[in-house]
Parts: structure tokens; sequence; C-alpha cells
């Protein structure tokens, strides 16, 4: 695995989070319910992020 993927990974990890920041406390735009989406989203990118560390740190000791 290479190190920028992981970088990518963990950036777009960061954009869902502020997104659902936004929708979370940003009551004028009236889509609370798009709060779970976005976070659901960001807990899945930080996910794959630890995924791809784990399988990269493994690679490299074996």
């Amino acid at each position: 695995m290479k190190n920028d993927e992981l970088w990518l990974t963990l950036t777009i990890a960061a954009v869902w989070a502020v997104l659902a920041a936004v929708y979370a406390f940003v009551p004028s735009l009236g889509m609370p319910g798009y709060v779970r989406v976005w976070g659901g989203g960001a807990v899945l990118f930080l996910l794959l992020a630890g995924l791809l560390t784990a399988i990269g740190r493994k690679a490299r000791q074996g």
C-alpha cells in the first residue's frame, strides 16, 4: 500500500465528517436525517483507512 492511498482515504473521511457536521449544526438546511448518512460515510472511510493501514503494515512485515 502506498502512503498516498492512506492520506487520500483520510482526506475523504475528513471531508465527509465536515459535511456531516455542517448538516448537523446548520438548521436552515433542514436535512437533519442526512447527518446519519454523511456520518456513516465518514465512519466507513475511517474504517477503510484503518484496514489499508493494517494491510500495509502486514505486507511490510512479511
